[in-house]
């Protein structure tokens, strides 16, 4: 019996996510960390670590790092969802801070809700270690 795990049906695999970090992204993004863990079609779970450099005077991670992380992993869930990399930009970006981002690091959980064509929905958690919700985004692109 295998154990082989089959590619999501896009075709692109974690470790194709991770590739494509440094060749889409700006340079800090790239430095941010993000661990591409898993994917399928339209959802992509990432590893951030919570470097010193992320964290503000109340000891916990800032805001604007996690928004940045949450429009990353949903580009990368686009990806899973069209099967590569195609032109998009963020029309929307909502996000809701219920509690603190604290611990070595956080999980994000990106999900396409919807693609239609020239406009995408999406929605992406932000959770602590113990996967408690710490903050919550939803995102609208259009598709260039």
């Amino acid at each position: 019996m295998s154990t082989h795990t089959p590619p999501p049906a896009s075709g692109l695999q974690a470790s194709d996510l991770q590739a494509a970090l440094p060749r889409i992204f700006a340079p800090w993004i790239v430095d941010m960390g993000l661990e591409v863990l898993s994917c399928s079609p339209g959802e992509v779970s990432l590893r951030l670590p919570v470097k010193s450099a992320f964290v503000h005077v109340g000891g916990v991670m800032c805001g604007q790092v996690a928004m940045a992380a949450a429009d990353t992993a949903m580009v990368l869930a686009m990806m899973t969802e069209l099967g590569e990399f195609k032109p998009m930009t963020t029309v929307q970006l909502q996000t809701s801070f219920l509690r603190p981002v604290s611990g070595p690091f956080c999980l994000i959980r990106a999900t396409v809700l919807r693609r239609g064509k020239s406009l995408a929905f999406g929605s992406i958690d932000i959770l602590n270690p113990d996967e408690r919700l710490a903050a919550q985004a939803t995102t609208t692109y259009a598709l260039l």
